[in-house]
């Protein structure tokens, strides 16, 4: 898809939502691949805006910001690091290749998360977007009971005009409502890890738009209340004569519907970014969030965990995100593991370094984007299997089959049987 999606007369204007500090990332990545830029000086500043490289915002710390480390921010048990984040610093504008003055424009929008660690993170993002040139725009999204109607009506008018629309996660309530305010005929889907795969497919065969591990329950009031704004993000997300839908994605896409335009992620941007990483000859072990979720049995995990680290000579658990802080100090204790919350998505952390020579994962989003973002370096990721006995009675019915089928649709993975009780 061309950059160049604009009205004769303007740059093509796109906005981008993002939740997550992944989402982020591959929105960085795609904007990298098709040459966007920042739309420069345009009169006065939008409340929360980080206009560009250097630019002064709410969300932007005071005073000096500290040197980015090498290695992943200091390991801990407990609550994450206090909010706001440090920033990361400045590294000077740059352009990506192929940007040329009076191009496409580029605004990220964060729907900005309650949770700290998910905060941290993308503040951290929202500052290497901004040293990339791009704007971001920060929405306290969800800073209270009037917190939505103030971001839609303050978003409403940049929707309107938008030629295009990226987005990190069409499953979310806010972003689907976004999409009934937009006259885009640019819809792009960047990765939201493993969903994307579940998107696709639902899309193909016309379903309603449900997360893969609340597949199979019986939809709630909430569900049914918002069902009629669901099915119009879903005709809205469906390729016409009138729109176009573009799938940017590092997970295998098998299921493309009619007139969805898919586009490989390799990571080009992380690898021209960062590093090559110092490689240690240690392995280190990858944490998911199956057990907050409601997937995994929680016991279970943790002796899979253990076994696993013993049985690979693992010494570092990179914690998710979303991981509470009980499970991760009750693994630190029975495990012996150092735990480490990483101040960046994983892959940034591991092209950075130090890395070690394998890593160790459970089913998820990882095991597609590693070996992209690690490329070369000889770094080896190694993926275990969910047993089924580990699943909850209150699993969803295709846990099982969608978990397996990130795992054996995984490229360039070593994958390992699960592992068994010692």
């Amino acid at each position: 898809m061309s950059p160049r999606a604009g009205q004769a007369g303007h740059p093509a204007r796109t906005l981008a939502f993002v939740e997550s500090p992944v989402q982020l990332l591959n929105v960085l990545e795609w904007a990298h691949l098709h040459g966007l830029h920042d739309p420069g000086p345009s009169g006065p500043a939008e409340p929360g805006v980080l206009s560009g490289p250097g630019g002064a915002g709410p969300d932007t710390a005071s005073g000096p910001a500290p040197a980015l480390p090498t290695q992943p921010g200091p390991a801990h048990i407990g609550p994450a690091h206090a909010d706001p984040a440090p920033a990361v610093p400045a590294q000077g504008r740059r352009l990506p290749a192929g940007a040329v003055s009076g191009g496409a424009e580029l605004t990220v929008v964060v729907l900005s998360p309650t949770d700290p660690m998910t905060r941290g993170q993308l503040r951290r993002m929202a500052d290497l977007a901004r040293d990339e040139g791009y704007r971001v725009r920060w929405e306290e999204a969800r800073g209270g009971t009037t917190a939505p109607f103030h971001t839609i009506g303050g978003l409403a008018g940049s929707l309107r005009r938008a030629d295009r629309i990226v987005m990190g996660d069409p499953f979310s309530r806010y972003v689907q409502l976004l999409l009934t305010i937009t006259r885009a005929r640019d819809l792009v889907v960047v990765d939201d890890g493993t969903a994307t795969m579940e998107f696709v497919a639902q899309l193909a065969r016309g379903e309603r738009l449900v997360r893969w591990h609340r597949k199979g329950g019986r939809p709630g009031a909430r569900d049914l209340l918002f069902a009629p704004v669901s099915s119009s993000a879903r005709r809205r997300l469906t390729p016409s004569d009138s729109r176009r839908v573009e799938v940017f994605s590092s997970m295998p896409v098998t299921e493309v519907p009619d007139g969805v335009t898919v586009t490989a992620n390799d990571f080009a941007w992380t690898r021209a970014r960062f590093g090559p990483p110092r490689i240690t000859q240690s392995a280190d072990l990858v944490g998911t969030s199956l057990v907050e979720t409601g997937v995994v049995d929680g016991d279970r995990y943790l002796e899979a965990v253990r076994n696993l680290a013993k049985a690979h000579g693992a010494t570092r658990y990179f914690a998710h995100r979303r991981e509470s802080a009980e499970k991760l100090h009750r693994l630190a204790v029975e495990t012996g593991l150092e735990i480490v919350r990483p101040d960046l998505p994983l892959e940034l952390i591991a092209r950075r370094g130090p890395i070690g020579r394998t890593i160790l994962s459970f089913p998820s989003t990882v095991v597609h984007t590693l070996p992209l973002a690690l490329a070369g370096t000889g770094v080896r990721v190694a993926v275990c299997d969910i047993d089924p006995t580990w699943l909850t009675d209150t699993a969803s019915p295709r846990a099982q089959g969608f978990l397996s089928g990130v795992t054996g649709t995984a490229r360039d993975v070593h994958r390992l049987a699960a592992v068994s009780p010692a």
